[in-house]
């Protein structure tokens, strides 16, 4: 069986591919694939590009590395071909970084970098605290979840939003479905988005939506660009009505140099990083799944993380 590893693997990381795969054929690529590697292999491991994919080609399973798998969802692979994700490594690295930027922003610490830069010694005023806020995740799978763990230990009032599900995870201090969001984002102070981009969430933060936030509140973008109307986040911040926003994905990526959002003194931009291998504990768990899910399709056992194509979320 011919196997495509289409990503960065250390030497260390091979070894965990193929012990568990002995006999099989790898074909390392390094993220650099071409149509004739994707056309030979029965397995891919990590992400290609859906243009180099015919629903002709004879490919069983693809494993992505990362967690959002909305390129592969809309008919790009065969028929037969079953899609699982990495969910489960970036929980870590991003729930860290969400963190950091939401103190950063509640600290004033981005503004306090811009006034060192002029070499004043300048008191920004009064600033806010974690303690006794209410934060509003949206999802609740690893980022989500390990997020809200973080944001309940500083003493946050957790509520947690999810599509389906009734069962109370102990580390949020309520449960509610999407169709409640509405309801509840009055009384969020923040709001944290770690959604996969679907059909479902595109436009979900629009202009309308971020009208029924609290005055003042702090949004938090993790999860995909196409989720929030960037021209209306521009507005919100700029009018007062957000205090401000962390985003590490937006709508266009990469956002244009002369994009509003930019220049607005109370958002955090970062370029799509708080995730992929900026953390070598996110690599290593990436190819740990990997390495788990090849063991059990060669044995013929139910892989982890398996997509369903009709949400784009992953099956529970």
């Amino acid at each position: 069986m011919n196997i495509l590893v289409a990503m960065e693997t250390k030497p260390y990381q091979r070894v965990w591919l193929e012990e568990v795969a002995p006999g099989e054929t790898f074909i390392y690529k390094e993220g650099k694939a071409e149509r004739e590697d994707v056309q030979n292999a029965d397995i891919i491991l990590g992400n290609v590009s859906p243009k180099l994919i015919s629903t002709g080609d004879k490919l069983k399973w693809l494993q992505t590395n990362s967690a959002g798998v909305d390129g592969y969802i809309h008919g790009c692979l065969p028929e037969e071909t079953v899609l699982t994700n990495a969910t489960g490594a970036y929980g870590l690295a991003i729930s860290e970084y969400m963190v950091a930027v939401w103190l950063e922003l509640l600290k004033k610490l981005h503004l306090y970098r811009d006034v060192q830069r002029t070499g004043k010694w300048c008191d920004l005023g009064q600033v806010r605290s974690a303690w006794n806020s209410t934060v509003l995740v949206l999802g609740l799978g690893d980022i989500g979840g390990e997020f809200a763990k973080r944001a309940k230990a500083l003493g946050a009032r957790v509520i947690g939003v999810r599509r389906t599900g009734t069962d109370k995870p102990d580390f949020v201090d309520e449960l509610i479905h999407t169709d409640k969001l509405d309801e509840y984002l009055p009384q969020a102070d923040c709001v944290a988005i770690t959604l996969p981009g679907t059909t479902a969430t595109k436009g979900m933060f629009d202009a309308e939506r971020m009208a029924k936030m609290k005055d003042g509140a702090i949004l938090l973008n993790v999860g995909r660009g196409m989720i929030v109307d960037t021209d209306a986040l521009c507005a919100a911040l700029e009018n007062g009505k957000l205090a401000g926003a962390g985003v590490d994905v937006t709508d266009p990526e990469p956002l244009p140099a002369d994009y509003p959002l930019w220049k607005m003194e109370n958002a955090v931009i970062t370029p799509h990083i708080s995730g992929g291998y900026h953390l070598q504990e996110t690599h290593d768990r990436i190819v740990r799944i990997m390495a788990e899910n090849l063991k059990r399709f060669l044995a013929g056992e139910p892989l982890r993380n398996v997509v369903d194509f009709s949400t784009g979320y992953r099956k529970l």
